[in-house]
């Protein structure tokens, strides 16, 4: 949001969420109370804001959908067909995020290509192939500009693990500059997706602003890094020496984990649209430490 205000002006990208926003969401510009199950409320808001382009977030991520399937049913897909209907009926351009969990493990991992098997064992991961192909049907019998992008694990400071499977790789940072100690719930040689935030909003913005005639698929993969959490641990010792990692691993994660590629094969992104992400593992790490030490600071915490 704070990236397409700069380039479109604050007034004229409105967020919205079912929880309060903390002040310094609402004080930045339009927020709205919208629940992706109440399609009156959704094509209420659509009328009334002369909405163009509908960026649909709103989904109950790998672990968490597993723990309560009825709910992230109706969410990740009853929801989805709200959007879908609404975006359908005023013309609107549609971006839904998939996921590495779109994949299962008959499909090609290392690398995975965007167009291949898919039969993910996780209701997360049905609710985005069936959105991947409804959108792609919908694009196909009447003419919805419908576009959708597979994130890797997506690693940011602003937002708190949210119960995927990749949250490891955001956690170890918190944990590495706070207690000095984490515990994984993945093995170490579990090696996953990732990117940067900045890359992944840079990445849905470039997307979404590309000229249709480019593009030759609804869904595409975009890569950054792969790397393991004894990689990310090693990369974050150079700046954190002590880090202390145990492993623990949680049979539901790492059996998520073990189904899904192992790299992204993004070529096709790189050659329609010009896709390129600048932060290596690296960059991450040392990136994800300044921004954590300069917020537990702010907010008077200790940092180890």
């Amino acid at each position: 949001a704070q990236k397409l205000r700069k380039q479109y002006g604050t007034e004229n990208v409105i967020l919205s969420d079912i929880k309060k926003p903390s002040p310094h969401v609402f004080n930045s510009g339009p927020f709205v109370y919208a629940d992706v199950l109440d399609y009156k409320h959704l094509r209420e808001l659509i009328v009334n804001y002369r909405v163009t382009w509908l960026i649909h977030y709103s989904a109950l991520l790998s672990a968490v959908g597993e723990a309560n399937v009825a709910l992230a049913r109706q969410i990740n897909i009853t929801g989805l067909h709200n959007v879908l209907d609404l975006a359908l009926e005023n013309s609107l351009r549609l971006f839904v995020p998939s996921t590495i969990g779109a994949f299962g493990p008959s499909s090609p991992r290392d690398p995975a290509p965007d167009l291949c098997v898919q039969r993910p064992r996780t209701i997360y991961g049905v609710s985005k192939v069936h959105g991947e192909l409804m959108g792609e049907y919908l694009y196909h019998k009447y003419g919805l500009d419908f576009r959708c992008l597979r994130y890797p694990g997506v690693i940011s400071v602003s937002t708190p693990p949210g119960g995927g499977t990749t949250d490891y790789a955001v956690q170890i940072f918190h944990d590495a500059l706070s207690t000095g100690h984490h515990e994984c719930y993945l093995r170490p040689d579990t090696r996953l997706p990732m990117m940067h935030i900045s890359d992944c909003h840079r990445a849905t913005i470039e997307f979404m602003q590309a000229p249709e005639s480019q593009l030759s698929l609804r869904t595409y993969n975009i890569a950054a890094m792969s790397f393991t959490p004894e990689e990310v641990a090693q990369e974050i010792r150079k700046h954190v020496p002590h880090l202390k990692v145990t492993y623990n691993p949680d049979s539901v994660r790492q059996n998520i984990a073990d189904s899904w590629p192992v790299r992204f094969d993004d070529t096709n992104a790189r050659r329609d649209w010009g896709w390129a992400s600048a932060f290596r593992l690296e960059e991450l790490v040392s990136d994800m430490l300044r921004s954590i030490r300069d917020k537990r600071t702010t907010e008077g915490l200790p940092v180890s």
